[in-house]
């Protein structure tokens, strides 16, 4: 097994994968993928992989502005990180860059991880010292914000399905979102688990508070109702609908867990690896948030594709004590197309059942075919 390294150089692409349906919630529309693609190859041509989602609502990045990171990081990272120790190393000391280029930081931490542990023969998992993944994963199913029809026929898709953990898309219409929670009274049965996200709907807490009573339905948790880091009147919203709040926009770094004050089960953080900078910060949140005793949702951004739920996977897996739900995993259910065959995605139930991906077990994240996307996915959207 190699002890080091030697990584010639990182490539960076756009990714456009058309989707099979446009996906709207409160902050934005998509009907493609707008996500950055980083190679690490190495002196051995061996290749890794990486992809993170850059949005200027969420963390105020772009792909311009990823493609100008990398360009200034390259070549300190080519001859700088040869093994985990010198990756750590790297970020420790650049630290402040990395909170203010997370998405950036992420394509480029995982595309090297996967290169690391390609050359070791090992799994991410082995060769983060992290348990072996096993068992299975249920997701969530995530509806936007879509008219009501429409809402109502992808609502009824997932409920034959057998999902029972709903993620709602609001509005900030009243008519429109009663309308969605009509639909959600209709289930037959015992009632799904259902939080709502607003996307930083409102300025103030008066008016977040005010419409959720007005919608009149029982959520366990509320995403994001008001502009970001407002963390007082986020505690306040949570005392007046005696619900939980999950933080997504609000916390993008480990350091904000000191902002979350009260009573850590009113928190639940929306961990996204994208958002966070990559596994190695991903991982870091889930030891503090651990520590603290606030509880995790392994969430996705929209338009991901099978290579970063896969490195979701290896958060949710090492989470699992304070996991509370996931989200992602759509891979074709959503994309024209993914970068493997079969792709990375949920089945009956919203689960996805490790015995089914073999992939899994494969050196790094091991789910990147290179034939299937140099002949598929770069083919037809570069």
């Amino acid at each position: 097994m190699p002890t080091r390294t030697d990584i010639r150089r990182l490539r960076l692409k756009e990714l456009r994968i058309p989707f099979k349906t446009a996906f709207r919630h409160a902050s934005a529309e998509r009907a493609e993928t707008s996500s950055v693609w980083v190679e690490a190859v190495s002196s051995t041509d061996l290749i890794g992989y990486g992809e993170s989602c850059p949005r200027p609502y969420v963390t105020g990045e772009s792909i311009e502005s990823a493609r100008t990171f990398m360009a200034g990081h390259e070549a300190a990272l080519c001859d700088d990180i040869v093994d985990l120790a010198s990756l750590r190393t790297w970020m420790a000391s650049h630290a402040e860059e990395l909170d203010a280029n997370p998405a950036a930081w992420c394509a480029m931490e995982i595309a090297v991880l996967d290169l690391l542990a390609r050359e070791r023969g090992q799994t991410i998992e082995a060769f983060l010292s992290l348990p072996p993944m096993g068992g299975g994963f249920r997701y969530s199913a995530v509806l936007g914000d879509s008219e009501l029809e429409a809402f109502e026929r992808t609502f009824e898709q997932y409920r034959r399905l057998g999902f029972i953990d709903f993620k709602i898309k609001l509005s900030g219409d009243l008519d429109r979102d009663r309308g969605k929670m009509a639909v959600l009274r209709g289930w037959d049965g015992e009632a799904p688990r259902v939080r709502v996200d607003a996307n930083n709907l409102w300025d103030r807490a008066e008016d977040a508070i005010r419409f959720m009573r007005d919608l009149d339905y029982r959520f366990f948790a509320v995403e994001e109702p008001i502009r970001p880091n407002q963390y007082g009147e986020l505690a306040r919203i949570a005392d007046a609908l005696d619900c939980q709040i999950i933080v997504d926009e609000s916390f993008v770094r480990v350091g904000q867990l000191a902002l979350l004050g009260g009573a850590p089960a009113r928190w639940l953080i929306n961990l996204r690896v994208s958002k966070m900078g990559g596994l190695l910060r991903s991982l870091q949140v889930v030891e503090g948030a651990r520590a603290a005793g606030v509880g995790l949702i392994v969430g996705a951004q929209v338009g991901e594709t099978s290579l970063l739920t896969r490195a979701a996977l290896t958060v949710a897996h090492a989470s699992r004590d304070s996991l509370v739900a996931q989200e992602g995993a759509f891979g074709t259910f959503l994309l024209s197309e993914d970068i493997c065959d079969p792709p990375l995605m949920f089945g009956a139930g919203g689960v996805v059942d490790m015995s089914s991906h073999a992939s899994l077990n494969r050196p790094g994240l091991g789910v990147v075919d290179p034939a299937w996307l140099d002949s598929h996915i770069f083919k037809s959207a570069c």
